[in-house]
């Protein structure tokens, strides 16, 4: 099935909604084609977005726009195929959003009357315990009627309400950016990363032997670039620096692509020449260039390979940084007690202020599990063993306990 158009825009800001499905309601207000913005918003964020809309509100913004809009099939009746069910019913949607959200709206959820298309996905929504969002707009003395007031009332501590504007004498709708900033809150936006300026290091390096061979490691930047997700969908303003790896960077991210340590320690140099507020090196950079041959080695004869030490890009930040420095540990086949105090011992020589310690060695046999120790010059936290999304989230915590 080829994919809509609109699609395309999905996830082009941010991954704060990836996964989620958003139904938005279009109400009769004049506000109607402030709806149109609002889905892109949330699609740019990440989110799935289908429409309803009432009849008052199709006969001022076309439902066509909200096709083109959304990529998705309209709702302005509903028919035996039980729209209201597959929209609102227990676990079918992550979020109703009623934006605009009429006077007329707030009194017939809160009074259960559903004989509109709106009203009665909102009654669905109501029982099933779907979260709702209305973005309020109507005039002053509607917002201001005791019988409204009555109704929301009855209705704030089991709806969300976006406020509206007092403009003119009239409460006008909230502005797209508005709601979005509350739905990403919902889901997860962190008061603490909010707009926090964040260099990441991810994935592994490559190094030349001859033109033809190289030496690198079998990192998949899988930790990193979920870890960097998460940030994102923080509302963190990450970029990262990646090296070959097979994980796919979040799009909400800066990516800058490189190669060899050479390549990503030059491009952390150049970055640190702006201020950021943290710094992670979640690369598994290498520890050693070949001197490298500018011819092809024969292949029939032994040789030896010389190498020479890379630069350890961890023991530089300070220099250049002065904001929150995570470090990631890797051994192999030691004892937990000797990988923190391994990791205790490089927390002080790079000045870290938290370091990710795991062993790689004979039982790391999937890319999709691991178990590391958070170390920062206080305590040690086990995560023990769970899926490298699971690693990022507890990691992202432990960063925003640093952040002031």
């Amino acid at each position: 099935m080829t994919k809509h158009p609109s699609l395309d825009i999905v996830e082009s800001y941010g991954t704060e909604l990836s996964g989620k499905k958003i139904v938005l309601c279009v109400a009769g207000s004049v506000a109607a084609y402030k709806s149109i913005e609002l889905a892109r918003l949330l699609m740019r964020h990440g989110a799935n977005v289908k429409c309803v809309m009432s009849g008052a509100s199709t006969k001022l913004i076309r439902p066509d726009y909200m096709k083109w809009a959304t990529g998705n099939n309209v709702i302005t009746k509903l028919t035996g195929n039980m729209e209201h069910i597959e929209l609102a019913d227990y676990k079918r949607s992550d979020l109703i959003i009623v934006y605009p959200s009429t006077a007329n709206t707030v009194g017939k959820l809160a009074n259960g009357i559903d004989d509109t298309p709106i009203s009665t996905v909102l009654t669905v929504a109501f029982g099933s315990k779907t979260p709702i969002l209305m973005g309020l707009a109507m005039h002053t003395a509607m917002y201001e009627n005791a019988a409204v007031r009555k109704n929301m009332q009855f209705l704030k501590k089991k709806v969300d309400f976006v406020s509206p504007q007092m403009i003119e004498g009239k409460a006008k709708a909230p502005e797209p950016e508005d709601v979005l900033d509350f739905v990403l809150t919902k889901f997860g936006q962190s008061k603490k990363l909010k707009g926090k300026k964040i260099l990441m290091t991810a994935g592994p390096t490559v190094e030349k032997i001859d033109p033809v061979r190289v030496m690198t490691n079998i990192s998949t930047g899988k930790t990193g670039t979920l870890l960097a997700s998460e940030l994102v969908s923080a509302g963190a303003k990450v970029t990262l620096v990646y090296g070959p790896g097979t994980a796919v960077p979040p799009k909400g991210a800066k990516v800058i692509h490189v190669r060899t340590v050479t390549e990503m320690f030059n491009a952390v140099k150049k970055e640190l020449r702006k201020k950021f507020d943290v710094v992670i090196l979640a690369a598994a950079a290498s520890d050693f260039i070949p001197k490298n041959s500018n011819t092809k080695i024969k292949s029939n004869k032994n040789t030896a390979i010389k190498l020479r030490r890379a630069p350890k890009i961890i023991d530089h930040i300070k220099k250049l940084h002065k904001g929150i420095l995570v470090g990631f540990k890797a051994e192999a086949n030691v004892s937990k007690k000797e990988l923190v105090s391994k990791a205790r011992k490089k927390l002080k020589e790079s000045h870290a202020d938290l370091m990710i310690a795991n062993d790689i060695g004979s039982g790391y046999n999937n890319s999709d599990y691991n178990e590391v120790f958070l170390v920062d010059s206080q305590s040690v936290v086990k995560t023990g063993r769970k899926t490298k999304g699971k690693i990022a989230k507890i990691i992202r915590k432990s960063i925003e306990k640093n952040l002031n």
